[in-house]
């Protein structure tokens, strides 16, 4: 019995040692994956961090720990552009997510690759991944992820063009979002629901139907606090209704109203306003206008304002409508040539439908084999589009198939691993019982040995009893005599210590009260230490900080170092963490900067520093009220320089504005893919 008693409280002992281990190590894991995500550190380092985690979650092998410190490595792969290992780590996360049963972590791991395959236009795969990512989240309560998702399947589908599928998936995430608050960030998703649905309806042939949710679409925009552009963009769709039901006039009232705004596109996107003029010169020429000089003058107009912001899709509209104007006129060799360039960037642009147009154009133009050629390339194209469009819909059938079976197998395994664990918990439980049972009758033999030697002990324990009712005796006493000298002695003196206090504390005088106000003080810092060591034990550190709070951070530490009052406002609109790592680094690097360039040069004595949400665009301003600088002169400055630079990395625009002894304004845009 003692050896099996020995080797429980060994058991227990380790037990408890591992446990405390375990504990220190993903203390250490927490903290490393921490340091991962502090943009202060380089890539490389945070790298370094992220899978020093990772090693440390898999040596107490907890694989909820794993996960998450994969999940870090993961994003940090993306942000280096080691695209590969990003999606190696991202599927095992899926199998330890389906280890864990953890509905969520399976949705966000599926959901990861779905949004990569998405953003390379590889739509199978990312259908695929959206399906059982979409599947999983039925399972919890997260209806903002669940309605996103949905929205995702519908635009992959209407770009595969399987309407009917794409209309009921929008409609599903229409109605999810019509239940959340009406913030700016779920008015814009209402607005692309309807938009898109209207484009849907119209391909499908119910024009009322698609006035109907751009109507709709065009109120919300109303409703939100930067809605131009969707505004404007819900205009130009219903007029694009108007003229397919041939209600010209509408069409064309609609189009002149977008032309009268013509100064406002430039700040939301310059690609709009050509659009326009190509809209309503086309269709002048489809209703029977003859104002001919006009509408080759917009046409023109519109083909140049293209030509020159190199955007080869309104390029690409407006040449095939030119093409078609100049084959009304009968106008062969203009109506070729710009048959011709519609062609070739139609092919560029994997633009089929234009391109369709395209050859129907050129075969009319050319004559004998030629013309025949581009007719049956015209034919074949559109056979095999027709054929693209009807196994659509099988395609996408068979895909949702799949992940049912994919979702079936988990549930599956998950239900192997429950009575795998069931059995194994009842063996454990058998083999407790047998060893139970087994140092049970031990211990019933050891007790009968034990009966027959507690008599024989007796006699000799009766003997022991006089003798130690005489040390007790004894022990007593001194107790007593220990008790008094502790009354009466040291008592005595701690009392007499305390009136001292006491009297003192009474003095009246400046040093007195100085060093009682000192005393009081110094109090007052260690309960504050004290409240605040466990404020921060209480802490929940895996949360992390988030993008404005390291920023806020930056701020706040530069600007006490650089002596300047600082003010910092940004929106809640942002959601920072759907954002590329890359552009949150260049924007932090880009403050940094800047707030290095306002100490050295400006001698300035404020900031204020702000993030707005435009119209899909981050707008961050900086202003100063130093000493201002010629802004054409110092152009090739290395502080501006670095500016433009990282500003380029991440596709947006700086504008530089200046006035001598008023101050500096920095205008930094960044499209905002949401």
């Amino acid at each position: 019995m003692e050896k099996g008693l020995i080797l429980v409280i060994f058991f227990i002992i380790s037990f408890l040692s591992q446990a405390q281990n375990n504990e220190s190590i993903q203390r250490e894991i927490i903290s490393l994956r921490l340091k991962s995500k502090n943009q202060n550190n380089t890539l490389n380092e945070r790298l370094d961090f992220a899978t020093q985690s990772v090693e440390l979650a898999q040596k107490i092998k907890q694989d909820s720990s794993v996960l998450l410190s994969n999940r870090q490595l993961s994003l940090l792969y993306y942000e280096n552009e080691q695209y590969n290992d990003y999606l190696d780590l991202t599927r095992y996360n899926i199998i330890l997510a389906q280890r864990l049963n953890d509905s969520t972590a399976i949705a966000v791991a599926n959901d990861n690759l779905a949004r990569f395959y998405h953003s390379e236009q590889e739509n199978d795969s990312a259908y695929y991944y959206y399906s059982i990512a979409l599947k999983h989240y039925n399972l919890t309560d997260d209806l903002k992820y669940k309605a996103t998702i949905l929205l995702n399947i519908a635009d992959i589908q209407d770009t595969e063009k399987d309407y009917i599928g794409s209309e009921e998936n929008a409609i599903k995430a229409l109605r999810i979002f019509e239940s959340f608050p009406k913030t700016e960030d779920n008015l814009d998703h209402l607005w692309i629901l309807n938009n898109l649905l209207g484009i849907i309806s119209l391909k499908l042939g119910n024009y009322e139907k698609s006035l109907e949710y751009h109507y709709k679409a065009e109120s919300i925009a109303d409703d939100m606090r930067a809605g131009f552009y969707n505004k404007i963009y819900s205009i130009n769709n219903r007029a694009f209704v108007y003229r397919e039901q041939k209600k010209f006039e509408k069409s064309l009232d609609l189009y002149n109203n977008l032309r009268d705004i013509k100064e406002d596109y430039n700040e939301y996107d310059p690609t709009f306003y050509p659009l326009v003029l190509d809209n309503y010169a086309y269709t002048k020429l489809v209703a029977g206008h003859e104002d001919y000089d006009n509408m080759k003058a917009l046409f023109y107009e519109a083909y140049n304002i293209s030509d020159d912001i190199n955007d080869p899709i309104t390029k690409l509209q407006v040449s095939i409508d030119i093409s078609k104007f100049y084959l009304k006129q009968k106008e062969r060799d203009s109506s070729l040539r710009y048959a011709n360039i519609s062609y070739d960037l139609a092919k560029e642009t994997s633009s089929n439908e234009i391109l369709l147009d395209a050859l129907k154009v050129l075969s009319e133009l050319k004559e004998g084999e030629s013309g025949k050629a581009y007719l049956k390339e015209y034919i074949k194209l559109s056979d095999s589009l027709l054929h693209v469009e009807r196994q659509v819909r099988n395609k996408y059938a068979r895909i949702e198939f799949e992940t049912d079976k994919v979702v079936e197998e988990n549930e599956r395994m998950s239900q192997q691993r429950m009575w795998l664990l069931v059995i194994s918990g009842g063996l454990l439980l058998t083999l407790f019982l047998l060893y139970i049972i087994v140092t049970q009758q031990a211990k019933n033999k050891k007790l009968k040995f034990e009966k027959d030697q507690q008599k024989a002990n007796e006699d000799i324990y009766n003997l022991m009893l006089s003798q130690q009712d005489k040390v007790d005796e004894a022990r007593a006493n001194e107790k007593i005599r220990i008790s008094k000298e502790l009354h009466d002695g040291i008592l005595g003196r701690l009392f007499g210590t305390r009136l001292s206090l006491d009297s003192y504390n009474f003095s009246e005088g400046k040093d007195a009260i100085g060093k009682r106000a000192d005393y009081i003080s110094e109090l007052k810092i260690i309960e504050d230490d004290i409240r605040k060591i466990s404020h921060d034990l209480n802490t929940d550190f895996v949360s992390g900080s988030g993008f404005m709070d390291i920023v806020s951070e930056l701020i706040e530490k530069q600007t006490k170092a650089y002596q300047l009052k600082s003010k910092f406002d940004f929106t809640d609109d942002i959601h920072w963490e759907i954002m590329p790592n890359k552009t949150k680094i260049n924007i932090y690097r880009i403050i940094q900067e800047s707030l290095q360039n306002i100490y050295k040069h400006a001698n300035a004595k404020s900031v204020k520093i702000s993030f707005e949400l435009k119209n899909n665009v981050i707008c961050l301003s900086i202003v100063d009220d130093g000493d201002g600088f010629d802004v054409n002169k110092s152009k090739k400055g290395i502080g501006i320089k670095n500016i433009n630079s990282r500003v380029d990395e991440v596709g947006g625009k700086a504008q530089f504005y200046s006035i001598a002894k008023k101050g500096t304004e920095v205008n930094i845009t960044i499209p905002y893919k949401n």
